[in-house]
């Protein structure tokens, strides 16, 4: 998600929740700690530069219970990170600890934000020998111990 669109979302809510993937929620007394741009400037494994900018906010609970953040309290956040930081209309990433540290994609379902692991990949499969995985070809005459499937 990027930031646009989470600037679309929050003014039709009520409230801002977040659900982790395997479907436990952050606590309601969340604070959003940070957001920032955060820029990296990598060489990929085939030699290739690269650069990255992510949209970054950091999620974090504390011990104050009654605490509630509001979607205009977050839009004001972010504005005045606009402002002040000059952020991107870039891809969103979340950082939210468990038992370490998580970044997270951010995905909306409607009612509330989805907070998606990521995982990595390599960026150059051709270039440092990962084989491709070839799809199955299946036909009407191929049957189940035939050996052409």
């Amino acid at each position: 998600m990027k930031l646009s669109q989470i600037k679309e979302i929050l003014p039709k809510l009520d409230n801002v929740a977040f659900q982790l993937e395997d479907g436990s929620m952050v606590p309601a007394h969340f604070h959003v700690t940070e957001v920032g741009q955060v820029t990296k400037s990598f060489i990929d494994c085939g030699g290739t530069v690269r650069k990255e900018t992510t949209v970054n906010f950091q999620l974090w609970n504390a011990d104050d219970y009654e605490h509630r953040l509001k979607p205009a309290k977050l839009l004001a956040i972010i504005a005045l990170s606009e402002k002040e930081l000059m952020l991107e209309d870039s891809e969103i990433e979340v950082e939210y600890q468990t038992a370490t540290i998580g970044k997270y994609n951010l995905e909306f379902n409607g009612e509330i934000f989805l907070l998606i692991n990521k995982t990595t990949a390599c960026l150059a499969p051709d270039s440092c020998g990962i084989p491709v995985l070839k799809q199955p070809i299946i036909t009407a005459s191929c049957t189940p111990n035939s050996g052409c499937c």
